[in-house]
């Protein structure tokens, strides 16, 4: 494959220069997987089980569905896949450049930088210090921790890929570069925000504007954090298991580009059917069915590079490990595009299926991969054999069998509460009118979900055992001896039909051609929703909330009620039925963060102002269940004994002057007296229906957020 070229090859004097690699930061970055990923394991089968016992958080806020759920899915993204990627890297890039990594302290900080990143998101989300915003969760210190340690990160990756002394950089280390640049760019446009206090602060974009940008950094950050740098670590490290080589070069080009260039424009598919702009939903759709082509291209690759390696699979469970997670990146990329299509999109959405469609590749294509590399690495960097193959091998049927618990009951639930939505009498009325019908419904799938969850954390506890007494029975290789030549210099370039050949010289260029690849379909689709008024239009009666409602939407943010609640409302007779008049754009342009949501667990809220009485949103805040018999809400009564914090009233008014929400002049110095007489308005009627309560509780203020909701619009 090699085109002629001029060199001075010091191969050829036969000149080899030995160095070492460091394999510490790779058994750090291993043990880190290991440990986050049974915590997020462990708080996601904690969630799954409080969906049909909810009375498990034990009265705790802190132990709330709504605030464990942003703690499971950023354990698992960023602590348990974050760690898995960087183990990877660190350990591949360092062969595939026949050199150690660019510096020792870089690493050092990047990995103790990263651990404070977490226990930090450990911290603060349970506490309720959230942004609101859909796996970027984190509030801005954390935001500018996280930025400054990528960045490190990067440093790293380019200067050890500058000093090589491998001439070309092979396939996995394109994936590496993509995710780097990709994923800076994401973090740092998502994360702009106006900070109000040290653990609160507002996007600087709102409503339909804030969701595009939102869905377009959710959906990539699954694309470019869970699946670009998965693919770099099964090209290095799947020929490396079955002994064989990748099966296609020009199969990997083909998918590398592809897949960069397209799954960037992919995001609005998440917001089908929304207030968003019918052709950004549009590009969405056309963009997401053609991704279905670069991702089975990398599912082939994957595959195929196990040709005559087959019989093996039966026996090693690496290779089964590594097979599974390829079919589930191969199922999930599929279903992806398939629930991209408005059709499939009308049933699918706010229900369970996406949650199954998720954790297939979450548990299958993250999970499974992870495992099976790290059974491979371990026994390599102890200089030792597995210590068991046979509990390796249970590990895998268990936590497959738990994958099929979880996932099959979810899809069935999906479905089931996707009809039930949208059903019809004969008589042209809503059959299941009254929401908890379809939830009551579904909890035997939940409690067969939960199974499957116990089943995975199992076999993942047996790993834990196998590869502790795996690292007991042999001994650390620290810095890994290796030789290779000088890097050779090129004084002439390409050859007819390798011009790729020549970009893979070129790390510099490659990190260039990378970014503008994956900066076009971003920019086309983001740029226009702002630059063109038309896109959002405004609506005269849409007023900025009061200093109480914007306060009490601050509490609904961090009680995570998006988690489980919507505040978009379709535009199909089965939701204006149900809900009221569907959502229209204009109704959001003083939501920062938009708080849309992407799960039904109960019923949608943006028409809920009005509907009901003060003292029913008190009632069923203290105690739903009194309201609501079988619901799976769990009480929230320390919003009734809670002062609100009213002293940031003042700031939060600023803010949003700044952010173009058009108070009057001046307002931030009467914000505080209209508050309160407003929280005593509420009061006064609570306790004239027999409660006892002050203008100064927390609930207060969410009950009026929840009574302005949807209210700026009359509709007959």
């Amino acid at each position: 494959m090699e085109h002629a070229s001029k060199v001075q090859d010091s191969k050829a004097d036969g000149n080899l220069e030995t160095f070492h690699y460091d394999n510490t930061i790779v058994r750090d970055f291993t043990i880190a997987t290991l440990v986050w990923g049974g915590v997020g394991m462990l708080v996601g089968l904690i969630i799954a089980i409080q969906l049909y016992a909810p009375s498990l958080n034990f009265g705790i806020p802190y132990l709330t569905f709504s605030r464990l759920r942003p703690l499971h899915t950023n354990a698992v993204i960023f602590a348990f896949v974050g760690n898995g990627i960087f183990l990877g890297v660190y350990y591949s890039l360092q062969r595939l450049c026949k050199a150690r990594m660019f510096s020792d302290l870089l690493s050092s900080i990047h990995f103790w930088g990263w651990q404070l990143i977490i226990v930090l998101a450990a911290v603060t989300l349970p506490l309720g210090m959230t942004t609101g915003k859909e796996y970027a969760e984190l509030e801005w210190p954390i935001d500018v921790l996280i930025a400054v340690i990528w960045i490190l990160f990067g440093i790293n990756l380019l200067g050890t890929i500058l000093k090589r002394r491998e001439r070309h950089m092979y396939v996995a280390i394109w994936f590496y570069i993509a995710t780097w640049v990709t994923v800076t760019v994401l973090h740092v446009v998502n994360s702009l925000a106006i900070p109000i206090s040290l653990f609160k602060s507002y996007s600087i974009y709102a409503g339909v504007q804030d969701a595009l940008v939102q869905w377009w950094y959710g959906h990539n950050a699954v694309a470019f954090f869970l699946t670009t740098p998965y693919l770099g670590l099964m090209y290095y490290f799947m020929p490396k298991a079955a002994d064989r080589p990748v099966y296609s070069y020009r199969l990997s080009i083909i998918h590398f580009w592809a897949l960069i260039f397209l799954y960037i424009w992919a995001g609005p598919h998440h917001l089908l059917y929304s207030a968003l702009p019918d052709w950004a939903q549009s590009l969405g759709t056309v963009f997401s069915i053609m991704l279905i082509a670069p991702s089975w291209g990398g599912l082939l690759n994957g595959l195929l590079t196990l040709r005559g390696a087959w019989d093996r699979v039966r026996e090693d469970p690496v290779l089964k490990f590594m097979v599974v997670a390829v079919t589930a990146y191969g199922m999930a990329t599929f279903e992806g595009p398939m629930l991209s299509i408005k059709s499939v999109n009308a049933l699918s959405h706010f229900t369970d299926w996406t949650i199954a469609h998720v954790h297939i590749g979450a548990l299958g294509w993250n999970g499974f991969l992870t495992f099976g590399i790290i059974y491979w690495l371990i026994p390599k960097l102890y200089n030792t054999s597995l210590y068991s193959k046979k509990m390796a091998n249970a590990h895998f049927w268990i936590s497959f069998l738990g994958i099929v618990f979880y996932a099959v009951p979810l899809y069935w639930a999906g479905i089931t509460q996707g009809l039930m939505w949208k059903q019809f009498t004969p008589d042209g009325m809503l059959q299941y009118f009254n929401f908890l019908e379809t939830v009551t419904q579904i909890i035997p799938m939940y409690i067969l979900r939960s199974i499957g969850g116990t089943l995975f954390l199992t076999g993942t506890s047996i790993m834990f055992y196998n590869i502790y007494k795996t690292a007991k029975q042999g001994k650390f290789l620290a810095d890994e001896e290796a030789q290779a030549p000088a890097l050779a210099k090129v004084y002439h370039a390409t050859q007819k039909g390798q011009y790729h050949r020549w970009l893979e010289r070129k790390p510099v260029q490659f990190y260039v051609a990378t970014l503008i690849a994956i900066l076009i379909g971003g920019a086309l689709e983001i740029i226009p929703t702002f630059a063109i008024e038309s896109n959002v239009p405004t609506i005269a009666s849409v007023k900025p909330y009061t200093p109480l409602e914007l306060q009490g939407r601050d509490i609904y943010v961090r009680e995570g009620c998006y988690t489980c609640h919507s505040q978009l409302i379709r535009p199909f007779r089965s939701e204006t039925e149900r809900y009221g008049e569907y959502s229209k754009a204009g109704e959001y342009v003083y939501d920062h963060p938009f708080q849309w949501g992407s799960k039904r667990t109960g019923p949608d809220l943006h028409r809920i102002g009005g509907k009901y009485p003060n003292s029913w949103h008190y009632s069923h805040m203290i105690d739903p269940s009194v309201l609501s018999p079988g619901t799976v809400m769990p009480s929230y009564v320390w919003l009734a004994v809670k002062t609100l914090d009213a002293s940031t009233t003042s700031a939060k008014i600023k803010a949003m002057m700044k952010l173009g929400v058009p108070y009057p002049e001046g307002y931030e110095d009467q914000a505080l007296a209209d508050l309160q007489e407003q929280a005593e308005r509420i009061a006064k009627d609570l306790n004239d229906a027999g409660f006892e309560t002050t203008a100064d509780k927390e609930l207060n203020a969410l009950i009026a957020y929840l009574q302005r909701l949807g209210t700026d619009i009359k509709v007959k």
